[in-house]
């Protein structure tokens, strides 16, 4: 019922905006591009293109689905649609990634929907922003906070899974993994105040890459309006930290905020676009990770040998800790195969499905002429799903990243280039607490053998993945 009203609006949507959008086609977009070997492919409907059928693949569960019909029918290499109200260009497989990747800021530059922009302003970070954020993410940086997502992670499975028949999974690695950001961020602890935030990031993730109409009913009216409010007390908590630090109150190392503001290159950087930053990286600890988290424990429900052998590593580094002692660095750099089981659930669900880039100038690829300004999208999936890079691909099997590991630019679900995801070594410290603590305190059974996946914008079983639990130490 609420996906037929969602679609039902998205239509309505579509109506209140289709002559106008439709003139503007008719009269500037639809103008033949003269001299020029476009690549192969449709672009759909007048104004919309192929938006609907690109998001109603994910919605259905099959977003490679989109990919992969247009590989076969057009080429395995680029094909031209319409996304987003943009003519666009889908780069597909390793080249397409590594030609991407390595031309950032030479032929191409980052670019977000209209609907991202909306939602967070500063969204186009600066030069001095990603190299803040790439400090603040260091393995240097990241090794106090080990200790403090052991703890957080023990605290977690204590209240909301130890003495429970049943959970609903998606629920429970959701609040574990945003509590934790709030807190390596932010250095926010109390359950009432992490809840108060958590509320409004729920309408983030569907309005980000929703159709870009800004009406009242709207996935994006509602994420615009969660935005505007986080962004309030994000900026709040800025300010008060700057005092604090003033005063001696803070540490400048206590959390990624407090690294970022005594940053000397950032000391300029506006508190709204600090905030942005901020929150983007709160949108990554409450829908990236969890989606992650929850796939993990999908998979090794699935797989009786799989958790086997992550049960088994993870009992061996547990045999040289003394009662009490938490994990440290070194004890996440020995839980290699568990690694390898996560890095195949990020192959099959990466929560990051893909991104766009913009064509900063004329330029010829594959034989194919790519107009400046054309958006131009790549997709985890054209590699990740394709049995010519991942035989079988299908089959979660760790032994594809023993030894070297896939061939570069094959494995992509934190991006690549410059604008990869920053927080990359972060997720890998999270993921492996909360499989730490997962396999040695339970096994489980899901209670709907074959529940649905969707995706909108990230992978989630529909209904949640509920679990049936059964303690390891009765």
């Amino acid at each position: 019922m609420v996906d037929l009203i969602l679609i039902y609006s998205i239509f309505l949507s579509l109506i209140v905006v289709l002559v106008p959008l439709s003139l503007y086609f008719v009269f500037y977009k639809s103008k033949p591009v003269v001299d020029r070997k476009l690549p192969p492919g449709q672009t759909g409907w007048p104004v919309i293109g192929e938006t609907l059928e690109f998001l109603t693949n994910g919605w259905k569960g099959h977003p490679e689905k989109f990919i992969f019909d247009r590989m076969a029918r057009f080429s395995p290499h680029v094909f031209k649609t319409s996304l987003m109200l943009e003519d666009a260009a889908v780069f597909c497989g390793s080249a397409g990634n590594k030609f991407l990747f390595s031309n950032e800021n030479k032929l191409v530059k980052a670019w977000w929907p209209a609907s991202v922009e909306k939602i967070l302003p500063s969204a186009k970070e600066t030069t001095n922003q990603r190299k803040m954020l790439s400090r603040s993410f260091r393995p240097e940086s990241l090794r106090q906070y080990v200790p403090v997502m052991d703890m957080m992670a023990q605290r977690h499975f204590k209240t909301e899974w130890d003495g429970m028949d049943q959970i609903v999974t998606h629920e429970v690695t959701q609040n574990f993994t945003f509590s934790l950001a709030c807190k390596i961020f932010v250095s926010i602890e109390d359950p009432e105040e992490v809840k108060h935030l958590s509320g409004p990031f729920e309408k983030f993730a569907p309005g980000i890459f929703s159709i870009p109409i800004d009406l009242p009913w709207t996935p994006l009216r509602r994420a615009i309006h969660a935005g505007n409010f986080i962004r309030k007390e994000i900026i709040a908590i800025i300010k008060q930290r700057k005092i604090d630090l003033a005063d001696g109150k803070a540490s400048p190392t206590q959390d990624i905020l407090s690294q970022m503001l005594c940053d000397e290159e950032s000391q300029n950087i506006a508190e709204a676009d600090t905030a942005d930053v901020i929150i983007g990286l709160l949108i990554g600890g409450h829908d990236n990770a969890s989606s992650t988290c929850a796939f993990i424990v999908k998979f090794l429900a699935d797989l009786p040998e799989i958790y086997e052998g992550v049960l088994k590593e993870q009992l061996e580094i547990a045999k040289f800790k003394a009662p009490g002692e938490l994990l440290n660095w070194e004890d996440l750099s020995k839980m290699k195969y568990s690694w390898n089981v996560a890095c195949e659930v990020l192959r099959l669900a990466p929560p990051l499905q893909g991104s766009f880039r913009e064509a900063m100038t004329d330029f010829v690829y594959n034989g194919y002429s790519i107009p400046k300004g054309w958006k131009l999208y790549w997709s985890a999936l054209s590699t990740h799903k394709n049995p010519e890079v991942f035989t079988e691909p299908q089959k979660l099997d760790p032994s594809r990243f023993d030894g070297k590991g896939p061939a570069p630019y094959t494995f992509v679900p934190f991006g690549g280039g410059p604008h990869m995801c920053p927080g990359r070594e972060y997720a890998r410290l999270e993921i492996l607490v909360f499989m730490h603590h997962l396999v040695i305190k339970y096994k489980w059974e899901k209670v709907i053998p074959n529940e649905q996946i969707i995706v909108n914008p990230m992978p989630k079983l529909a209904k949640g993945l509920p679990l049936r639990l059964y303690p390891r130490y009765a």
